[in-house]
């Protein structure tokens, strides 16, 4: 399954395509600081690489005032990684004094498949951009995250249909004291997730990520692992928000998430797209939403044929 679609915005501005040469001097550009700038490759319309759109983008647009850049879909994104994106990126950094959110693979199903796009090591970029407040990758396919230290990030996003465990790893090894939101799509085997509970330790201890207040591991097939492993959490008594959504999430999940720590302090818990059974749901929102915590569950998924019952995570291939 594949539910991801392009960006609507991207450090609180709106997306904007950056125009592609067939319409080049027909659309009036906004200022560099008012808008998410998105650069994409049209290969099929116009053949242009990402390279050529971002030698243009550059060139039209003061980069120096930009603060918002979402890296969208590149030629051939599906055999061809983000190496020379992430280098370009990288040896740019100086023209971008005032960047704060950065996005790599606003791709979308009918540009690629998630689990297609062909990423790289991205941790350059996080070396390179120490004012970034935003970051956000799409695609888990040979993406590399080594532990890092960045003193300014507040939100880290990666969304994967299978998110290899280095990742989770490097993440977890980071130094990111100023981070409030980490969202981790953990994905399906099938797609190269292969993340166990333990290396989830020390995200879950918050030791690393004191001022951490909205965590989302989802999309995972092992959503009731997950679930288990967050129950007896001591980062949880200090979050707002908690999103185990998009996996599945069985009874097992949801009797964990009952029998664990206090969950009456959080704002949202979100567990959409689950397995949960009508009972187990009822016994949620009778612990939690007389507290005021918003729960996000939904009817739940079922997908039965010939007999045999099938459990899938939202967003796959």
């Amino acid at each position: 399954m594949s539910q991801v679609s392009h960006l609507k915005e991207l450090g609180g501005l709106p997306a904007f395509d950056f125009p592609g040469t067939d319409v080049e001097g027909e659309v009036e550009l906004p200022g560099a600081d008012a808008v998410a700038w998105r650069v994409r490759g049209d290969e099929h319309e116009t053949e242009e690489t990402w390279s050529e759109a971002f030698a243009r983008f550059t060139a039209d647009v003061d980069t120096r005032q930009v603060r918002s850049l979402i890296v969208g879909v590149w030629e051939e994104s599906y055999e061809t990684s983000s190496a020379d994106i992430v280098s370009s990126l990288v040896a740019a950094a100086a023209d971008f004094p005032l960047l704060r959110a950065l996005f790599l693979g606003d791709i979308e199903g009918e540009e690629s498949e998630i689990s297609w796009i062909q990423q790289s090591d991205v941790t350059p970029l996080l070396e390179a951009f120490p004012a970034l407040r935003e970051f956000g990758v799409r695609g888990g396919n040979g993406l590399v995250l080594a532990p890092v230290k960045h003193a300014e990030l507040r939100r880290l996003v990666v969304e994967t249909g299978g998110l290899p465990r280095q990742v989770v790893q490097g993440i977890a090894a980071s130094d990111l004291p100023a981070l409030e939101a980490l969202d981790i799509w953990l994905g399906t085997s099938e797609y190269g997730a292969d993340t166990e509970p333990q290396d989830l330790e020390p995200i879950l201890s918050g030791v690393r990520l004191p001022a951490l207040r909205h965590l989302a591991l989802r999309n995972s097939e092992i959503q009731d692992a997950v679930a288990v492993a967050v129950a007896g959490a001591p980062v949880v008594a200090r979050l707002e928000t908690l999103d185990l959504s998009m996996g599945i999430l069985t009874d097992e999940g949801a009797a964990a998430l009952l029998a664990g720590g206090p969950l009456t302090h959080l704002n949202r818990l979100d567990l959409d797209h689950h397995f949960i059974g009508s009972e187990l749901q009822e016994r949620l929102r009778a612990a939690l939403e007389p507290h005021g915590v918003e729960l996000v569950l939904g009817p739940g998924e079922t997908d039965e044929y010939d007999g045999e019952i099938y459990r899938y995570v939202a967003v796959s291939e």
